[in-house]
């Protein structure tokens, strides 16, 4: 998978972004499609919240595209890593792999020390 999902007809760079998703994903679920956390928020193998599924769609919106995500597309693997590829499109578009990983976790505005723990355990999966 590559930084382009969500943009279509607009060519973005390539970047192999599945390292990083697998290790987000053995760090998230073990890779158990139907996890959810005990919230009951976050769901699927990326542990999607509400809150990325409508950030998802407004950059959708933003982008003319008709595709929107629903709550239940967090249990698919497939549809899961869209919505980060989209997210790492809008918000990370040079494609920095420290800022990938501590913004799954800490949000746009997260900060070094609050996703410094999940930074190193996703870090170890890549290894």
């Amino acid at each position: 998978m590559n930084a382009s999902a969500g943009t279509k007809g607009k060519r973005s760079s390539r970047f192999d972004w599945n390292s990083v998703m697998n290790a987000i994903i053995e760090v998230e679920s073990g890779g158990n499609a139907k996890a959810v956390d005990k919230s009951g928020k976050s769901c699927g193998i990326m542990q999607i919240t509400p809150v990325m599924v409508n950030e998802c769609n407004r950059i959708l919106e933003l982008r003319k595209s008709k595709k929107r995500f629903s709550l239940d597309d967090r249990f698919s693997a497939s549809k899961s890593k869209e919505m980060f590829l989209l997210f790492q499109s809008f918000y990370n578009p040079k494609n920095d792999v420290e800022q990938a990983i501590r913004s799954w976790n800490g949000g746009i505005n997260y900060t070094r020390r609050a996703t410094q723990r999940y930074y190193e355990k996703v870090m170890s999966k890549m290894k």
